[in-house]
């Protein structure tokens, strides 16, 4: 699948051959309420009315904004969620997310790409 840009720009939605819907958000991105509601209906878009495992690239955000996180909160085409970062900041976001709000489905905090995939994957059937 094409990636989806997400309306405004500020990062991209694909559902890989992985069968993992990808969310990258662009570097220095600041996520408002209305960047994270566009990010959503991509990964709707992207799930077309079946549910994935999302992994979220957000290494280089600098920001998410209350407003954006309650966004996050919102039940989407996503069944498990990983937040991957690289930086202690990033480690703050997330777990400040994580406590602030109930995400929809699991979601975790992860710096290694591997162990989000490996997380994201434990026991899904594959897809036929």
């Amino acid at each position: 699948m094409e990636p989806i840009v997400v309306e405004g720009g500020k990062g991209t939605v694909a559902l890989g051959a992985d069968d993992v819907i990808h969310l990258v958000w662009k570097q220095s991105a600041k996520i408002e309420a209305a960047d994270a509601a566009a990010a959503m209906a991509a990964v709707n878009q992207a799930g077309n009315g079946s549910e994935y495992p999302m992994l979220v690239d957000m290494a280089t955000t600098e920001s998410v904004s209350r407003q954006a996180r309650g966004v996050f909160s919102i039940p989407c085409a996503a069944n498990r969620i990983a937040l991957l970062g690289s930086s202690p900041v990033d480690r703050v976001l997330a777990n400040f997310f994580l406590s602030m709000h109930v995400p929809p489905c699991p979601t975790r905090f992860f710096t290694s790409r591997p162990e989000a995939m490996a997380w994201l994957l434990e026991g899904s059937p594959p897809r036929t």
